[in-house]
């Protein structure tokens, strides 16, 4: 084969071998996640290969502070022994009258995460007119359901506590949480709302927020297809047969009630590790019970979507709008 042949046959599988790479790139490619939800994916080995190729990224977790914003770190909440678990909290540098406050929870199977996960949604909403904090709670095996659930309550009576200070509108805060932090966000809103429904004399729960951001977070541990799985059972402390009630009191489905506050919740239909019946039966209770509701029930996204760049602004742009809507 001649010099000018082979280059080019190389021409023609070099041009080929472009214009797969190109028709991938843009069959992966996933947009900036404004407007409608991004188009999901036909498994999670798609979803590797999008962010390999970089036709999707992942979230900077560490965004800078910015203009228009105040940052104080690391402000005690609650003291546990001799340890202060604390809050980061970025506000409006501008806002003029009582503003709505989001405290978000942070996941990681109840056992792993940290506060600063969510840095990337409290600067966000800071600059969008919110009070937005993120917590630590104890974490397992120090902290178990209820540990956990006290630690998260007491951030929402904190927050309360210091509403003048913070420029925050006591009846407007907001609890939001993605996978065990979702969990815990249900946890938070339902369990004051069931308080609140008991009481006789018109007692206000402390620890009552105006409204629940669930990103897939389990909402039934009783649940087959959640009731033996070993982190599960660890965080409950107590196995099912023995503890029912327990189980049902750490499951917000079961403390759903008319009163409950108004909930938006995100799903992956091909989540593998919170899978979409669990928050199907979610919405379908809060259906039957009259309570306000959003469901973004996301076709082929799986656990953690919001991590994408796409997914993540979608997620913050219909959480303010729900907020907008259920907030007045």
């Amino acid at each position: 084969m001649s010099l000018r042949r082979l280059g080019r046959a190389v021409c023609i599988v070099l041009g080929a071998l472009l214009v797969a790479f190109a028709g991938l790139w843009l069959f992966l490619y996933r947009g900036d996640g404004t407007g409608a939800a991004p188009r999901g994916f036909g498994s999670e080995k798609q979803i590797y290969a999008s962010l390999i190729l970089r036709a999707m990224n992942l979230v900077d977790m560490k965004p800078p502070v910015p203009a228009g914003v105040v940052e104080r770190l690391g402000v005690e909440f609650k003291r546990v022994g001799d340890r202060p678990l604390l809050m980061d909290i970025h506000s409006p540098s501008n806002s003029v009258g009582k503003v709505p406050a989001l405290i978000f929870i942070h996941g990681g199977a109840w056992r792993t995460g940290k506060r600063q996960d969510y840095r990337v949604y409290t600067t966000y909403f800071a600059t969008r007119g919110f009070v937005a904090a993120t917590i630590d709670y104890r974490l397992f095996p120090e902290g178990k359901v209820d540990q956990q659930l006290s630690d998260c309550q007491a951030a929402v009576g904190w927050v309360r506590m210091n509403a003048a200070s913070l420029g925050v509108d006591p009846e407007r805060i907001v609890v939001v949480g993605g996978s065990a932090g979702g969990h815990l966000s249900l946890l938070v809103g339902y369990t004051a709302a069931q308080a609140e429904a008991k009481a006789t004399s018109g007692w206000r729960d402390p620890h009552r927020v105006a409204a629940v951001v669930d990103l897939y977070g389990p909402t039934d541990l009783t649940a087959p297809e959640a009731n033996d799985v070993s982190v599960v059972k660890d965080f409950m402390g107590a196995p099912l047969a023995s503890a029912p009630e327990r189980w049902r009191q750490a499951s917000p489905l079961f403390l759903v009630g008319s009163n409950s506050p108004p909930t938006l919740i995100f799903q992956g239909v091909i989540d593998s590790i919170v899978g979409v019946k669990q928050s199907d039966v979610l919405a379908e209770k809060l259906k039957k019970t009259g309570v306000r509701f959003e469901y973004e029930r996301l076709e082929g996204w799986p656990h953690t979507m919001d991590a994408t760049v796409p997914m993540n602004r979608f997620c913050r742009q219909r959480i303010e709008q729900f907020l907008g809507r259920v907030l007045k």
